[in-house]
């Protein structure tokens, strides 16, 4: 496959930038992809402790986070092995790269860290609605720092990105259409609570208050009639 010619001058450009930037700014680029991972490793951890007790669509979602993301960086890698993209630190002539070059025969198209990264932000999206602001930006982060270091073309993580962000709720979505309803008959075996939590069916609602008249005010209750003199009289009054 080759690559489009405005993402290689892309490349020439974000890679020129980052080669005249102080060192320290290269060295975090380079490990900022994988200290992300770590990041998104965590949140999966604090998301399946989240959905401990919740609904067990909710724990399956949390759960089946991680075999999502893999499930796309397996469409992302089988896609690899048929394109077959060289690398722009190999194709493009005189261009500058930060990190070494991959080996011959690890293609480039589409980025499997930007796959990860955005199948990871989409997951704990879907289960941990309002963690968006802080898992997108950093995936975008770690996506385009596969082009700043120059072991990929812009539209490799782009692609990369679209991937993972449509691939992976898809999974999750469908394990826990398929699996939800069979979490909660699950909490009920022996130990199996340490990993899916307490039942969230049974507990015991919380209590109303009910409120207390103030003194002198009447109780609230359907208005009552009043009898008046000449139903007493005629001897049509109320009989209490």
């Amino acid at each position: 496959m080759q690559a489009p010619g405005f993402s290689a001058d892309w490349y020439r450009t974000i890679t020129g930038f980052a080669e005249g930037l102080p060192s320290w700014v290269h060295t975090v680029a380079e490990i900022g992809t994988d200290a992300g991972l770590l990041v998104f490793a965590a949140l999966f951890v604090a998301g399946w402790w989240r959905a401990r007790g919740q609904t067990g669509r909710a724990m399956v979602l949390a759960l089946a986070a991680p075999f999502a993301v893999v499930a796309a960086y397996l469409v992302s890698e089988v896609s690899k092995t048929f394109l077959e993209e060289e690398r722009p630190c190999r194709a493009v002539p005189d261009a500058a790269s930060i990190a070494a070059c991959p080996a011959p025969g690890d293609w480039s198209f589409p980025s499997n860290h930007a796959t990860i990264a955005a199948a990871s932000a989409a997951v704990i999206v879907v289960a941990w609605r309002s963690m968006a602001a802080v898992v997108l930006p950093l995936a975008a982060l770690m996506a385009f720092s596969r082009v700043f270091v120059g072991v990929h073309y812009p539209h490799d993580v782009a692609a990369g990105f679209l991937l993972g962000v449509t691939v992976a709720p898809v999974v999750v979505l469908v394990l826990a259409r398929l699996l939800g309803p069979a979490v909660e008959p699950m909490r009920a075996w022996p130990g199996a609570a340490l990993l899916l939590g307490p039942s969230a069916v049974g507990q015991a609602p919380v209590p109303v208050p009910v409120p207390v008249p103030v003194r002198g005010e009447a109780a609230a209750g359907p208005p009552v009639a009043a009898e008046t003199m000449p139903d007493v009289m005629s001897g049509t009054g109320r009989r209490d």
